[in-house]
């Protein structure tokens, strides 16, 4: 929730229609990127902007291992992956993509260590 706006659901359906396109272009390795193995990389979550120009997605590589790597080359790439998604997305206009490293199983590990150890 951004600027006191509760997501809509319009935004909620495009988010996800995208997260499951992203995943499928992943999957299939149908954008080849250089020195990045996409079929390891995990879209956890899509995140419009009330206007559905900007799609935020954040992503994870299998196993977390040089995430931010992975991500930096999504960002670089994004053109390409974007190109591809143009023909798996029907839609008016088709968002631009930032690719954001998914911190929330970093946190939820944090979170039930201190759980843990409060336990103890």
């Amino acid at each position: 929730m951004k600027n006191n706006r509760p997501i809509t659901q319009r935004q909620l359906r495009v988010g996800e229609m995208i997260k499951q396109a992203l995943s499928m272009i992943f999957i299939k390795d149908e954008a080849k990127l250089p020195n990045l193995e996409t079929k390891e990389i995990t879209v956890t979550e899509v995140r419009m902007s009330p206007d559905l120009k900007t799609a935020k997605a954040f992503v994870l590589p299998l196993g977390g291992k040089d995430s931010s790597q992975a991500v930096d080359k999504l960002k670089e790439f994004s053109f390409v992956i974007r190109k591809v998604l143009s023909k798996k997305v029907a839609m008016k206009f088709l968002p631009k993509i930032l690719f954001v490293k998914d911190e929330s199983f970093d946190y939820a590990e944090k979170i039930e260590n201190l759980m843990k150890q409060i336990n103890k």
